[in-house]
């Protein structure tokens, strides 16, 4: 992974969050990507998994599949109140540009400390790259 062995570290940033996610999978980085997201939302390590959400997404790029995963996240906390605790599995097709994975979390009802709300996945500064060994995800959320 990387150096420090995180999954994920947040960048400096003027107006919004940075991240750079790792894996040593382009799944795993796409899951370390999520845990981060979360992450800006609350202490992902106190969420219940009380239940499994199931999501997939296609696309036409690999940056836009990110994109939209992440965004599919972002919906599911909108709508549902979706907190996610962990990503249980996680597949990408690389030959269609599908997705699909399995969330642990829980129904935020009051019971979970927020920091902010995340307004929307951005592409400005998004970056899916490999170095050596390791995929490294880059996002800017909108908070």
């Amino acid at each position: 992974m990387t150096s420090t062995n995180k999954p994920y570290e947040f960048l400096d940033h003027t107006a919004d969050v940075k991240f750079r996610a790792y894996g040593k999978t382009l799944e795993e980085a796409f899951a370390n990507a999520a845990k981060a997201l979360f992450s800006v939302i609350t202490d992902i390590n106190n969420v219940k998994p009380k239940y499994i959400k199931r999501v997939g997404v296609k696309s036409t790029r690999l940056r836009s599949l990110l994109y939209d995963f992440l965004e599919e996240l972002v919906t599911l906390q909108d709508t549902e109140g979706f907190l996610l605790h962990d990503v249980e599995s996680l597949h990408i097709d690389k030959d269609h540009l599908h997705l699909s994975a399995a969330l642990a979390g829980d129904t935020y009802q009051g019971q979970y400390d927020i920091a902010c709300h995340i307004k929307a996945v951005t592409y400005s500064d998004m970056e899916i790259k490999k170095e050596g060994n390791t995929w490294v995800v880059q996002v800017v959320p909108d908070i």
